[in-house]
């Protein structure tokens, strides 16, 4: 599908604000500052579409994107570090849980994004294993793959391929525009 057109609905901050409306949605979910908002306007092709930060813990929200007016992506906040409150994260935390676990909302697919150079965390390790438990279509985009040098490329994609397991890996650079192609075609925008 060729993205047409890419608009931002809403940020919402609790379960009253969702939309019902029925439809699709893909939600891009990872550790803080692993590039969830950079990959959505990569994808898009529009830069300022989701506002992106160096600061850890940016989106303190669900953000809403209409695709070519059929379908959402989802922008959701990260997990892990983030430099708000505890009681922010945990509210962040919570949010996240009632959108993915909770509510009656399905998701057509999550994008689980991984930083390339790090590999997945246990955190990562974690979302994925829950997301496994709830029978959700997982992808998994690793992002930031620019950021490895040449002769630990190969090392570093099959330490990450053993450590996710039978899932789909896409690795990616919402920067350099790697591996965008292979993502959209996966996700069908």
């Amino acid at each position: 599908m060729h993205i047409r057109s890419a608009e931002f609905i809403k940020g919402m901050v609790n379960a009253d604000d969702f939309l019902p409306d029925g439809k699709p949605q893909i939600a891009f979910i990872g550790r803080s500052n692993v590039g969830k908002s950079s990959l959505i306007n990569a994808l898009t092709n529009k830069k300022d579409l989701a506002r992106t930060s160096a600061f850890p813990g940016r989106t303190q929200q669900i953000n809403l994107f209409l695709i070519n007016k059929s379908l959402y992506l989802v922008d959701l906040p990260g997990y892990g570090f983030a430099r708000i409150s505890r009681e922010g994260q945990n509210t962040l935390q919570r949010l996240i849980g009632w959108y993915l676990w909770e509510s009656d909302y399905s998701q057509k697919k999550i994008v689980l994004i991984i930083d390339a150079k790090v590999g997945p965390t246990a955190d990562d390790l974690e979302m994925l294993k829950t997301l496994e438990e709830f029978n959700k279509d997982v992808i998994i985009a690793a992002n930031k793959v620019d950021k490895i040098k040449n002769s630990e490329m190969h090392k570093q994609r099959e330490k990450i391929k053993t450590s996710i397991g039978n899932h789909k890996i896409i690795f990616c650079s919402a920067e350099k525009k790697i591996g965008l192609s292979e993502l959209n075609k996966e996700l069908q925008l």
